[in-house]
């Protein structure tokens, strides 16, 4: 779905490290390692993670593509290192038959003990399901390529594409609505399309270990965070991703695949663990009628702000909509909110079956966390800024950054004169 910044990530949750590509940013952007570090970083936090936050932190090196500061227009190569890799060396090292130490044995067979074979796969994991698919008789060679430790990879390529959005004054912000059924309805926390009311929530949320912008609210969710983990339970939740700044036309009408919405549901969809996204009212459109929900549209006649620059004067005084109507952006900040499951490694397993023996079985436990939610709306801002930063290439040119100020500045005066 993506048709400018085309990226690939490869690597393994316990393996040497996660690397990614990605191809189509445009030449000039200022880009350092530290604009990708602080989104790592954020990634990494939350109240309810597990004991792997403690060891990694997360660093990126810049391999290719970036010259003193500025990109060039070719592929981007990025490399972040697993510090928990020397603990794993043995088990997941890339050469059969090798020890850590060096020395070798005579091969990879399941039955050598310091393997450690995964054999009973856990519900709700892509275990069983990537075994049958892949021939795989040790569940680790799924479950490591399957973990969410891959996102840190889609982080630091989201954070490249946020670098290209500032350039244009847009921010894409996130916040937590709602964690083990403890919160908000997202429509009640968005402030529908006041820009200035979504960027308080988010620099409320900054401050919350648990990413919620309202006190009584994270002092709850923490609390069932603390009774989950003594239970040797996890917990899922919601979060909400605000685009402001947004030009009207980015997306298009006129194919499926070329849907705005379509494209970041897509995206969005494509994160471990999310179950479900809604564009603006979402659901909530379906339970109502259409003069409830439908957003009137105003005109100022005053372009001095940006605001209205956005929409060539054009504006709603609700959000409904979420942003896009008809596949296109409306000038209306983007708002898109995601579920995400409870994390299904659980320190009390359920029931599951030996892939081997073919015997009830506990499930295996891997280290894991009680609750992610924060760290997915990081992710979730990630991929969410992938996918407007391809749309406003594909919309403004892309070959330069120089370029693509030239193409937006003719057509925000477009807009101006229609």
């Amino acid at each position: 779905m993506l048709e400018n910044l085309r990226y690939l990530t490869s690597g393994e949750s316990h393996g040497r490290a996660l690397v990614c590509t990605v191809d189509g940013v445009p030449s000039g952007l200022a880009l350092s390692a530290d604009d990708i570090n602080r989104d790592l970083a954020r990634r990494q936090k939350g109240y309810g993670r597990g004991g792997r936050m403690k060891i990694e932190s997360d660093q990126v090196q810049i391999l290719s593509g970036v010259r003193r500061g500025r990109t060039l227009g070719s592929p981007i190569s990025f490399l972040i290192e697993n510090k928990d890799w020397n603990n794993w060396a043995e088990i997941m090292n890339p050469e059969a038959g090798v020890k850590s130490q060096g020395s070798s044995v005579k091969g990879m067979e399941l039955n050598n003990s310091k393997l450690n074979p995964v054999t009973r796969p856990r519900p709700g994991h892509a275990d069983l399901s990537g075994a049958l698919k892949y021939d795989h008789k040790d569940l680790r060679n799924v479950l490591e390529r399957s973990s969410a430790r891959e996102t840190a990879a889609r982080v630091a390529i989201g954070a490249v594409a946020k670098r290209i959005l500032s350039e244009f004054d847009i921010q894409v912000l996130s916040y937590v609505t709602e964690i083990g059924g403890i919160g908000k309805q997202g429509t009640e926390v968005s402030g529908q399309g006041d820009e200035k009311k979504l960027t308080a929530l988010f620099r409320k949320a900054e401050k919350s270990p648990v990413r919620c912008p309202d006190k009584k609210l994270e002092q709850e969710m923490i609390a069932r965070i603390d009774h989950a983990m003594k239970r040797g339970d996890s917990l899922g939740g919601v979060f909400e991703v605000a685009v402001c700044g947004v030009p009207a036309g980015l997306g298009s009408y006129s194919q499926w695949d070329r849907r705005l919405n379509a494209r970041l549901v897509y995206s969005m969809m494509g994160t471990q663990a999310i179950k479900g996204v809604e564009i603006g009212l979402g659901f909530e459109m379906a339970r109502r009628s259409g003069s409830e929900v439908m957003d009137e549209i105003f005109y100022s006649g005053q372009k001095k702000n940006r605001k209205s620059e956005l929409a060539g004067g054009f504006f709603r005084k609700t959000n409904n909509a979420g942003g896009i109507e008809g596949g296109v952006s409306s000038g209306m900040p983007i708002i898109i909110r995601a579920a995400m499951k409870p994390i299904p490694t659980l320190r009390s397993p359920l029931f599951s079956v030996d892939i081997t023996t073919k015997k009830k079985f506990r499930a295996a436990y891997e280290r894991s966390d009680v609750c992610a939610v924060p760290a997915a709306a990081v992710v979730g801002e990630a991929v969410t800024a992938i996918v407007i930063a391809d749309s406003f290439i594909d919309k403004f040119g892309g070959d330069s950054m120089k370029e693509m100020r030239r193409n937006f500045n003719g057509y925000i005066q477009q807009l101006n004169n229609f």
